[in-house]
């Protein structure tokens, strides 16, 4: 098939990368905002047309949380307009979008895993425009998958893990939140089980949406421990509140994603994020 990846400049962008580099089955384009504009209707059209997509991977997105409070107009550019795009032109040519949404969509007050039908009601911007780009799609009716996913990192790009590691260069000690739940999730796990639901719904009717991060839940103060454990870097983590670190957009106190759907439909076990986390250190290790 004829695969389109959108924002490959990304996290997610550049592991689906690597899964092409790999890959002999399917016929691969990789775009981002230099060679396609997707908040062009016309130019996302012509593309389609010209090379026959039969799936395009929506990796793109306007992730800056704080910013986005005061570039709304922007943020729903990216996360709304620009998914609406891709969708009418996977409608139109019969093609599958796979959507990567976020756990933001969700308010971040509750105390049991997020299941995919669970009501949702974003609190910043960047969720407003995240919930609003999923609508958008499914209202085109397009064939899709979205799926949902938090705490996003890999061994490039800027991520938590490369922060931390960048900031225990030059401290001794940080401050860091520990009442915000959530589990990590490596961009390398989740490009793979991408492949995975394209291998197991084809060019099939699918309208789906499935929720995927690694396994276990944890806190932004134990991650960072766990990270300079795993790295063996000698920076001591002070754990603070949310209210002693006031950011302009609302975080979610609790946003851990329910797995079970999509463990079930594709029949797979999930990493647990520290065995991930030391394979992406694993990796960084080896390019620094």
């Amino acid at each position: 098939m004829n695969l389109l990846v959108t924002g490959s400049y990304g996290q997610l962008g550049k592991e689906m990368m690597k899964i092409a580099s790999h890959d002999k089955t399917h016929q691969w384009f990789f775009t981002d905002i230099d060679t396609l504009d997707i908040s062009d209707a016309d130019a996302v059209e012509d593309y389609f047309s010209q090379h026959h997509i039969e799936y395009c991977i929506n990796c793109a997105a306007y992730t800056a949380v704080d910013r986005a409070e005061d570039d709304e107009a922007l943020a729903r550019k990216v996360n709304v307009t620009a998914v609406q795009n891709l969708a009418l032109s996977c409608q139109k040519h019969q093609a599958t979008l796979i959507h990567i949404s976020t756990d933001y969509v969700f308010d971040g007050m509750g105390s049991l895993p997020y299941r995919e039908d669970d009501p949702t009601g974003p609190v910043s911007v960047y969720g407003k425009t995240k919930l609003e780009g999923e609508e958008a799609l499914k209202a085109t009716g397009c064939k899709s998958i979205i799926v949902r996913t938090a705490w996003l990192y890999s061994s490039t790009g800027k991520n938590f893990v490369k922060t931390m590691l960048q900031l225990a260069q030059n401290h001794d000690s940080i401050n860091v939140v520990c009442d915000q739940k959530g589990t990590p999730t490596w961009a390398g796990d989740l490009a793979s089980t991408l492949m995975l639901l394209i291998q197991h719904y084809g060019t099939q009717t699918v309208h789906e949406t499935f929720h995927f991060t690694n396994e276990g839940v944890t806190t932004w103060d134990e991650f960072a421990r766990a990270i300079f454990e795993i790295a063996h870097q000698e920076c001591q983590v002070h754990s603070i509140t949310t209210y002693q670190y006031p950011t302009r957009a609302t975080r979610p106190a609790y946003s851990v994603l329910d797995k079970t759907k999509i463990k079930t439909v594709l029949g797979i076990d999930i990493p647990c994020w520290k065995d991930s986390l030391a394979k992406c250190i694993e990796e960084l290790n080896k390019t620094t």
